[in-house]
Parts: structure tokens; sequence; C-alpha cells
């Protein structure tokens, strides 16, 4: 193996058994190297696409205009308009709090970071304005295992489905939208517990971890600290492990960014597989 591929798949041991596997700092030092070809990708991305994306209310519209053919210029290129957070993205802290990090202050390591699935399907399609509790948390990781500190928390609601219809936002007759998010108790205590940590956050299928009726965006201002990240309108749920994956978000890194547009990945280590 050379040298570079040695030392990529030596850091990526020490990640993965430190994170994934409760290892001491010694003990990851010491496992055999992860091989690169043995991770296992999956995409949790929609295609952005003008005709099937929906967009949050009051954002730019998202357009796509051909300005290079490869008949006329010798080249294809297309000019893409749209705001930060349209389609499947990634938010920095900086999004909801006036002073915290903006996307050109993030560190890669604040983009790449363990995750944990909940599976909340059955109680959002019985009520599309639920609110996961403590409750639902705790009875989790009864089943489970303790949410590793530093983890994203990814909900899955269902909504992954309804991408591209108008069921996706969800609209009342007032104008409100009708999604499943996170209570504002439930994140304050994954807060204060340290499983959100420093650098973890929140990921959820919907367009945000708040309850659509909630128009404070209470949640989002509290997983919005720190290095903390919201992962937003995610897709492919049904191939996020349960436990044992992490998330990588890419994307360009706009100065002063809010977040960005992403194609958001998860990684499986050996051993973990798609459900």
């Amino acid at each position: 193996m050379p040298m570079r591929r040695r030392v990529l798949a030596a850091g990526l041991a020490g990640v993965f058994g430190a994170a994934l596997s409760g290892r001491t700092a010694q003990a990851a030092e010491t496992a055999p190297p992860v091989r690169l070809d043995q991770l296992n990708l999956v995409n949790l991305s929609h295609v952005n696409d003008p005709a099937t994306t929906n967009v949050f209310p009051g954002d730019p519209a998202f357009e796509l205009e051909t300005i290079a053919t490869i008949p006329q210029d010798g080249y294809y290129l297309q000019f893409v308009r749209e705001g930060e957070h349209t389609g499947t993205h990634w938010g920095a802290p900086g999004h909801f709090n006036t002073g915290e990090p903006l996307a050109d202050d993030m560190d890669p390591a604040d983009l790449f970071r363990p995750a944990v699935k909940i599976d909340v399907r059955a109680k959002a399609a019985h009520n599309p304005d639920y609110a996961v509790t403590i409750d639902d948390l705790k009875a989790w990781e009864k089943r489970h295992g303790r949410i590793p500190d530093e983890s994203v928390v990814v909900l899955w609601t269902g909504w992954d489905a309804k991408w591209g219809t108008p069921a996706f936002p969800n609209t009342g007759a007032d104008g409100v939208l009708h999604q499943p998010g996170f209570s504002i108790p439930a994140v304050q205590w994954l807060i204060d517990t340290g499983r959100l940590g420093r650098r973890g956050g929140t990921g959820t299928d919907t367009f945000s971890p708040d309850v659509g009726t909630d128009e404070t965006y209470t949640v989002s201002k509290l997983v919005y600290r720190r290095h903390r990240i919201s992962l937003e309108i995610l897709a492919n749920l049904k191939a996020l492990p349960t436990t044992g994956a992490w998330v990588l978000a890419g994307g360009p890194i706009n100065r002063n960014g809010a977040g960005s547009t992403a194609t958001i990945f998860g990684v499986l280590p050996p051993g973990v597989k798609a459900n």
C-alpha cells in the first residue's frame, strides 16, 4: 500500500476505532488499518432539479440555465441560481446565531461526524406536527445504546418519500408548514448531556430540525452553536444504518456562507451494513 494511502487508512482507523467502538486513543493507534476500499458510501442527497425541488417559503427561486453547449461553444455549462439552503444542504452555526462560525470558519472534522438514525415515521405519519421527546430518545438508547458524544442525530420522519410534491412542505390553509421535528426539551437534553457536544448536530429529511409550526426556530438556534451543524432535506435514509455510520457533508464553501447545498454521504466502516 503506498505511504499516503497507509497514512490515510491509519487515520481512519483511529477515527472509527475511537468514536465507533469506544476504544481508548492508545487502543485505536494499535488497531489494524482500515482499508479505504472497504468503506461503503450511501448517497443521502436529493438531485438538485428545479422541476422537483421544494423551496422553503421566502427563499429565492431555484433556476438552472444552460449557458454553453458543446455544439456551439465546445463545452457544456449551466448557470445556477439558488439559496445556500436549497435542496439537500448543511447549515453553519452563523445561519441562526450572530457571531457564530460561518461556512468558511468550519473545520473539515465539523462536517464528518458519527451519526445515529432515529426512526419516527410511524409517529410522524399519525401526526405531521410530531415533536420528538426526551422519552423517545431515551427509549431509542435502551434499544441501541448511548448516542456517542458529538454525533449528528438524524430523524427519519418519512418526509424524504414526499420530496418533489406538495406533501413535502405540507402547508396548511393558514400558510403554516406541518412537518415533524425535535421538541425544544429534547434538543436541550442532547446538548446538556454532551451528545451533540461542540461539533455534533442534527439531521432530518424535512426542511428543518424545528417542528414546522414553530416559527421561532428555537431548536435551530440551539443546535446552531459552537461548531454544530444541521443536515436538512436528507434523502435515502432507508440506507443509513441506525448506528455505526458517519455522515460527510460536502458542497462549496462560500465566503461568509450560511452553509451549502450539498452532497451528503453516509460513510459505513467495514462491518457496518446499510439497512
